[in-house]
């Protein structure tokens, strides 16, 4: 079983030399969390239009199927479609969607699920993509006849994932809209032009191995193994946003001397445009987190960081920058994580001039003592976790509904959204 397990460049060679010996090679892909007889049918029928079937997986980082997902982490995964008699090689895919790998490892046959037959019916936009890019290495694009069934709806269905109060919200708003209203909806943000505003982050996470205490402090001692870097704060919200919206502009600050720069611009999708300011006498900001790499749990955090407010040229520029842009677009989105970034003077420019105003004001380890949202007034929009609701009123057992009604009236927000952690 595990010599099916290779690695996308030996899977791009042995193809290769499958194709010299004549063989018909069918290309499967997908994220494959939860193995049910739906996936069995779709491989054997995808290895009756050729020789040898190969399957590449999305690996857990591009997984962005909701909370505990993936079920499977990649590896248990791979051993799971390895057993299947039906594949010949399975490999890990190194990149978000099947583009570059087709293009790799040039398969004759890609094979879809029916579900994937009508392009328009994809969100995602990836099956257009992934069409051009078989027709492209001289492949075709073929689809399952048979049944389509979804892992996520089956994890979804059975699943102790939601609360019961969860389960009858989402319930009644499937009584009320339909997937097609939903669509018109997520379709109709493709226009509207989205400005953020606020502090890009670095989430930077070393995967360690617990060795145990030092021999003379009682400290816990870890061995680095790896490193991972990632895109936090105003610059996570944008890529986010890129997959909805087709024309962003993100305004934040790095660093004085600018760093992680490249790391940053080559990680922004290509809707994305950016103004930066360099914050003087201020790193990029980089919150690092060791964690322990079997459990996954995080063991200690360090920030690279100044949360001093900008200074008076600094500041200039930010306005400067903002006055010019906001004009441009029909939402202005504001992530203010109490790191400097936007004084009193600026939130009052930015909700003076904006045409529609969303705040999103998080309390972290570094700002718990002082963040509040009292800066602010008009905002069209207010989200916010219930925590930091109950931090900004200094209220812990208040009742929920009752400082809502609070902050909307302190902040004259029209609407306010309370995200629950757990609890939805």
């Amino acid at each position: 079983m595990t010599r099916k397990i290779i690695s996308i460049e030996n899977l791009s060679s042995k193809v290769k030399t499958a194709k010299k010996q004549g063989k018909k090679i069918v290309h499967c892909h997908g994220v494959f969390d939860l193995l049910h007889i739906g996936h069995i049918k779709h491989f054997s029928e995808a290895k009756s239009h050729g020789d040898i079937l190969v399957v590449t997986v999305t690996p857990d980082e591009y997984v962005n199927k909701g909370p505990n997902r993936p079920a499977f982490t990649t590896e248990l995964r791979l051993e799971a479609l390895a057993a299947l008699e039906s594949i010949d090689f399975v490999a890990k895919n190194v990149w978000s969607t099947a583009v570059e790998t087709i293009k790799l490892i040039k398969p004759d046959i890609y094979f879809k699920g029916p579900d994937y037959k009508d392009n328009k019916d994809d969100v995602t936009g990836m099956i257009s993509e992934e069409s051009r890019a078989i027709e492209s290495v001289g492949g075709e694009i073929m689809y399952s006849t048979d049944i389509a069934f979804s892992s996520s709806s089956i994890l979804n269905r059975y699943s102790d994932l939601y609360s019961e109060e969860q389960k009858s919200f989402i319930s009644s708003i499937r009584k009320e809209l339909a997937p097609e209203d939903v669509k018109i909806v997520l379709e109709g943000l493709k226009d509207l032009k989205v400005l953020v505003i606020g502090e890009t982050i670095i989430d930077q996470y070393v995967f360690c191995e617990a060795l145990g205490k030092s021999g003379k402090e009682p400290v816990l001692v870890l061995r680095d193994l790896n490193t991972e870097n990632y895109l936090g704060g105003a610059a996570a919200i944008v890529n986010h946003l890129s997959d909805f919206c087709s024309s962003i502009t993100l305004i934040s600050a790095l660093g004085e001397l600018g760093e992680h720069e490249d790391f940053i611009k080559a990680n922004l999708a290509k809707n994305i445009r950016f103004e930066f300011i360099n914050k003087t006498n201020s790193p990029t900001i980089v919150k690092k987190r060791f964690v322990e790499h079997i459990t996954n749990s995080k063991t200690l955090g360090v920030y690279s960081i100044n949360d001093e407010t900008l200074s008076g040229k600094d500041e200039k520029k930010l306005l400067s920058i903002i006055l010019k842009e906001i004009k441009k677009h029909d939402l202005v989105i504001i992530t203010d994580y109490g790191h400097g970034l936007i004084s009193e003077k600026v939130a009052k420019e930015i909700v003076k001039h904006s045409p529609y105003t969303t705040l999103n004001a998080q309390i972290n380890a570094a700002n718990s003592s002082y963040h509040t949202m009292d800066k602010y007034e008009k905002v069209e929009c207010v989200i916010i976790n219930e925590s930091e609701l109950r931090h900004e009123f200094r209220n812990k057992d208040g009742d929920l509904d009752d400082l809502m009604k609070a902050l909307s009236q302190n902040l004259k927000a029209t609407n306010v959204v309370v995200s629950r952690g757990n609890r939805g």
